[in-house]
């Protein structure tokens, strides 16, 4: 068994917790820009002092409402300043955060209000108003930030002494539980992970500590716009926040490059979609400004991918003569607009939430734009492992952050201890018991680790599926639900790495008969001879789009290929107990796979 742990550089006393720094910030540096909040075309400064403030109002606004110590607190909202105060403001009253993503399905909203008990819920819109019709008891009150919720709580809060408030940050405590965040699940319902203060500074300290932290600056800047109720982005924004960063948000991904070259971030957070639009995007317009200039794009990436190459594991490069003067050329012509497009002041980006190329990660170094990727889990308060400035090799999520280590099982099963391993599933005993032992976390990843430390992920122990764009899609309630169609014998989806979710589809013979009478078809017809028929297509279209009705928009299925048989045991694609074997049909399928995602 192979193991490797990293040193820990910072302690953390029993009385620290993640919302301190707001107000330490306030007392020793008041006037620190440390968000820009989008206004029409303008960016309006908040400082240290002012943020502190206003977590104040809205938290003193929320005990105003009843909320207690311990009490939970549903966020349901896209990215954007208000989420990170409200985030901060619930701890302050000293209650939990359980935050949910803003295209979440009613079914999804609805558990996670049984479930997490919560007492107050946080939404954006009216359209989330309405996923919270069916509330269970426990929730007492529901404000929207679009009707202006910020103001509302802070009236609300004007009469409770300042004390009051003192008295509930003066309670918290580094192991008291600072977060409720629902997993995807890879079966079943999903599981509410408890993140504890002393988890969540783990991570920001460890992410601080490591070279990373050289960026995380006061005067530098990084644009937040993955979803913060994934546990990546608000980590790491949590981090910049801690180091003195100055944050903006914006949640429209459509028109996210546009805000590159506005705010001009110096860091950039992001999945490995986003970089793959970006070099999409530039080859996309060099492709559209003749021959000339296409091929002028694709010798420029060779000439990158190249540069990257020379790079030892502590990112210093050794090209050759030739090399360097193809790159100094390559990057007048190429390199030089690719950096403008994202601002021109990006020293590097962290990418995670899924697997990143290696050819992409060479490229974006060979441009001057190294990305660092990273490994972890929601257990893990995101990334456990990653690779940092001067520990760096593209193919590998890197080391351990300080203080934690990972060690590879004799199965090959990646296991994880430290700080921010979470402290267990919520109500749910037997899960955590079945995650956790002896202080390791069992990832249900494949891996392994090279002589000085270097993670890298082979496989998928579990079937959890992670799109390109970084969402943990769990295929089996999906294809259950989906099997559920009379005229459906087996249903596999798919998606991992892939830009968007899939599914591949058998008809249950029998049940085919039937239909052909009632539909008008010929009797001897095929599957294969009626695969394209619309009338076939748009009965196994109203099974997806019942299934999709279970998820959130990114987990939905796009697009589905009909097989002209069934899966069987006999052809070695099922168990003996008729579990589909998914790595036999991602294999004997990718011609049809890859159709899909051609189209």
């Amino acid at each position: 068994m192979r193991e490797f742990a990293t040193a820990s550089t910072f302690a953390i006393a029993e009385d620290e917790t993640i919302v301190r720094s707001v107000y330490t910030q306030a007392e020793q540096t008041p006037e620190r820009v440390l968000f820009s909040r989008p206004s029409g075309d303008r960016w309006l400064d908040v400082t240290a002092a002012e943020f502190a403030r206003l977590v104040s109002g809205v938290a003193k606004g929320l005990i105003a409402n009843g909320i207690r110590p311990g009490d939970r607190v549903v966020l349901l909202s896209a990215t954007r300043f208000e989420w990170t105060l409200f985030d901060f403001a619930i701890w302050a009253a000293g209650a939990v955060t359980v935050p949910v993503y803003d295209s979440s399905s009613a079914e999804q909203v609805r558990w996670i209000l049984e479930d997490s008990g919560a007492a107050l819920a946080v939404v954006e819109t009216a359209r989330h108003k309405d996923l919270l019709d069916a509330a269970p008891d426990s929730l007492q009150r529901m404000v929207v930030i679009d009707d202006g919720a910020e103001a509302i709580l802070i009236t609300d809060g004007e009469q409770t002494a300042d004390a009051v408030l003192r008295e509930r940050l003066d309670g918290l405590r580094a192991d008291g539980l600072a977060s409720l965040v629902y997993t995807s699940g890879t079966t079943g319902r999903p599981k509410g992970c408890m993140l504890t203060h002393r988890n969540l500074l783990s991570e920001v300290r460890g992410i601080l500590h490591a070279s990373i932290g050289e960026v995380a600056r006061p005067g530098q800047r990084m644009l937040t716009f993955l979803p913060l109720a994934h546990v990546l982005a608000r980590a790491v924004s949590l981090a910049a926040f801690e180091g003195g960063m100055t944050q903006a948000h914006w949640a429209d991904f459509k028109t996210i490059t546009e805000q590159f070259t506005r705010f001009r971030p110096h860091t950039i957070l992001g999945v490995p979609r986003v970089f793959e639009k970006v070099r999409d995007g530039a080859d996309k317009k060099a492709r559209a400004g003749g021959k000339v200039k296409g091929a002028v794009f694709r010798y420029a990436e060779r000439t990158a991918i190249r540069w990257s190459e020379t790079a030892d594991s502590t990112g210093e490069f050794h090209p050759s003569p030739l090399l360097r003067l193809q790159h100094a050329l390559c990057d007048r012509l190429v390199y030089a607009p690719l950096r403008a497009a994202l601002g021109g002041h990006c020293e590097f980006a962290i990418s995670g939430g899924g697997a990143l190329a290696p050819r992409l990660g060479h490229f974006f170094r060979g441009v001057g734009v190294p990305i660092y990727e990273g490994y972890g889990m929601t257990e893990s308060t995101a990334a456990h492992c990653v690779n940092v400035p001067g520990a760096i090799k593209i193919g590998s999520v890197g080391q351990p952050l300080g203080g934690n280590a990972v060690r590879i099982a004799e199965d090959g099963e990646i296991e994880l201890s430290g700080g921010v391993v979470f402290a267990g599933y919520w109500h749910n005993d037997q899960a955590t018991a079945a995650a956790v032992r002896d202080g390791w976390l069992r990832t249900g990843d494949i891996g392994v680790l090279d002589e000085d430390g270097f993670l890298s992920i082979t496989g998928r122990k579990k079937d959890l599926l992670v799109t390109a764009g970084g969402k943990n899609v769990s295929p089996g309630p999906l294809e259950d639900r989906i099997r559920s169609h009379p005229l459906i014998s087996q249903a596999v989806v798919l998606g991992d790495g892939r830009p968007f979710i899939t599914a591949l589809l058998t008809i249950d013979p029998e049940a085919f008969q039937t239909w052909k009478a009632t539909n008008g078809k010929p009797a001897p017809a095929t599957v294969a001879d009626l695969r394209a028929d619309p009338a076939l297509r748009a009965e196994l279209q109203l099974a997806i789009d019942d299934a999709n009705t279970t998820v959130s928009h990114a987990e939905a299925i796009k697009k589905f290929a009909l097989l002209d048989h069934d899966l069987t045991e006999e052809s070695g694609e099922l168990t003996a107990t008729l579990k589909v074997k998914r790595h036999i049909i991602t294999t004997r399928y990718a011609d049809t796979i890859d159709a899909m995602y051609r189209g």
